[in-house]
């Protein structure tokens, strides 16, 4: 293949190449899965790496005459395991189910034939309140024992619903043949049966074994991804993991190393795989699937809800342990969304206020970084504009705000400029910036409230940002600043112009003055009616004798 026609990653890993080997083996599949597990090996710096950022817990059955059932984060040889479960609940719910329908020890002894016939250990609590039979005495047989444990690996496998039908069909049976203390052990276990499964089955789905997968991509380097395990309906397994390239990667590409690595933890993948678009390998006795309907649909959407939830959630950690970092993810977030070339790391936003036209005011706030940058805030009293016109006001504001900033700081204009209003509010706040020749010096977009609607000028669709991304709480953080700082200006001059004293038209007499004044005589009245030279003492001859001529 000629060099221009490979991708980016790959011309980067030929220049980088000083040796070559290669290993053969029988299939596709086998190829991934050994790709796979030597990355895991090496971490070579060009391969996708695949986090769960934990431990996942595991429900193990150990190897025991008399096996325990337990959660477990440390799997080791001798036992059975199954999961990994994402959620911590689900399996503590799934051990506490257990020991509600089975009678399973607790205990950590070591049971076996001889200690039984030794007389080696004592009934515990559990034995006296029924939630244990005695295996450690001899009055529960190994044989019965069994039985419930392979009824639980059934239940673990995702084999519920033909268990279901076994106690039905025995419960029945019994009840034919008079047996109702046998037809009552088998409803008690039906009724724990049925509320297990009604809780982990979706009901229209419950004849579909599958395993499913979904991705939730940030950019072409990283994507979270959710495996789902079913059977019967129910999803048995589940589990998100965090994909991460240092070099841009296809989203096929992707696919194959997450399902190469479900497929090294959990083994062989089912028959059908449900998957939101199709990988670029091919494994051999697995059909991959992209639903459009239907109960699949149903499935691939869950899946696809359980990725964006833990995409959400490590952002959300992010947060905590590393701020700097997620504003960072923020802002380019907000650059992606937007089409634009730099990074948004300085943003202005502007936003007016007026009550019917009286004490109309702009302001403008400022981010840097992801942060407010709140010395940089300005408010703007509104000289050139009468009564309420929203539009000419804010052209009157973005043109004051940027033809002091080109002839103060011409090099520190923002990247980004939000606009607090719809189409009318952006065309106004374009023809200044029009007129002041900044044309392509910075992005400009407005913000409708009513949908929260970005408006990009010369684009007659609006874009709707995911409200739960990242970009979409910087920009509407942004809006609402500006409005708090906008609305707090405003009713500041309203406070001033409804409180409004005689001693406020007297020039050289300012507040603190005022304040003086009142404090010694009590009132204008009593300012009016004291003497010139009371005043002096307070406030200077000069000034007093303008308040004795002002208040007569």
């Amino acid at each position: 293949m000629a060099p221009e026609r490979l991708n980016a990653k790959t011309r980067v890993l030929v220049s980088k190449i000083a040796d070559a080997q290669y290993s053969v083996v029988d299939s596709e599949a086998d190829a991934l899965l050994l790709e796979n597990n030597l990355i895991k090996q090496y971490k070579p710096k060009y391969n996708i790496l695949l986090k769960d950022s934990k431990t996942y817990p595991w429900i193990c059955v150990t190897d025991e005459p008399f096996p325990r059932v337990f959660i477990t984060r440390r799997v080791t040889k001798g036992a059975r395991y199954f999961g990994p479960y994402s959620s911590a609940r689900h399996a503590h719910a799934l051990v506490d189910f257990f020991g509600s329908a089975y009678p399973l020890r607790s205990c950590k002894y070591k049971i076996d034939s001889e200690a039984i016939l030794r007389h080696k250990y004592r009934p515990c609590l559990d034995f006296h309140i029924g939630k244990c039979k005695g295996p450690c005495i001899g009055a529960y047989s190994q044989e019965e024992y069994a039985r419930d444990i392979e009824e639980i690996v059934r239940i673990l496998k995702g084999d519920t619903a033909a268990l279901i039908r076994e106690y039905t069909a025995r419960m029945n049976q019994a009840a034919a043949e008079l047996d109702f203390e046998t037809a009552q052990e088998c409803k008690e276990k039906l009724d724990v049966l049925n509320e297990h499964y009604s809780k982990s089955v979706i009901q229209a789905a419950r004849d579909v074994d599958a395993d499913v997968f979904s991705l939730d991509f940030e950019n072409n380097f990283s994507a979270w991804g959710n495996y789902m395990r079913i059977r019967g309906g129910a999803v048995i397994q589940s589990l998100n993991l965090s994909l991460k390239s240092k070099i841009e990667e296809s989203r096929e590409s992707m696919l194959s190393a997450f399902i190469a690595e479900i497929e090294s933890q959990f083994g062989e993948l089912s028959r059908e795989v449900i998957v939101p678009f199709m990988p670029d390998v091919e494994i051999e006795g697995v059909e991959f699937k992209i639903p459009s309907r239907g109960d699949k649909l149903a499935l691939l959407e869950l899946s696809a809800k359980n990725a964006k939830e833990f995409h959400f959630n490590s952002l959300r950690q992010l947060e905590k342990t590393d701020p700097e970092q997620f504003r960072k993810k923020a802002l380019e977030e907000i650059r992606d969304a937007l089409g634009m070339k730099e990074l948004p790391e300085h943003i202005e936003c502007f936003d007016n206020s007026n009550i019917l036209g009286t004490n109309p005011v702009g302001a403008c706030v400022v981010f840097r970084g992801g942060l407010p940058s709140k010395k940089d805030y300005r408010k703007f009293k509104i000289k050139t504009v009468v009564g309420a016109n929203d539009y000419a006001t804010m052209k009157e504001v973005v043109n004051r705000r940027y033809s002091r900033m080109l002839a103060e700081a011409p090099d520190d204009l923002p990247q980004l400029v939000v606009i607090d209003g719809g189409k009318g509010q952006l065309n106004y706040a374009w023809q200044a910036i029009q007129e002041l020749g900044l044309e392509g010096r910075f992005t400009i977009v407005g913000l409708a409230e009513r949908l929260e609607e970005i408006i990009r000028m010369g684009d007659p669709y609006p874009l709707f940002l995911d409200r739960n991304s990242q970009a979409f709480r910087v920009i509407t953080h942004i809006r609402d600043e500006a409005h708090r700082f906008g609305i707090t200006f405003h009713r500041s001059l309203r406070r001033k112009s409804q409180v409004h004293s005689v001693l406020d038209d007297i020039p050289g007499v300012g507040e603190r003055t005022q304040q003086r004044l009142l404090l010694r005589f009590g009132s204008v009245a009593r300012i009016a009616a004291a003497s010139e030279a009371d005043l002096a003492a307070l406030v200077g001859p000069k000034l007093a004798s303008t308040i004795k001529e002002k208040l007569k």
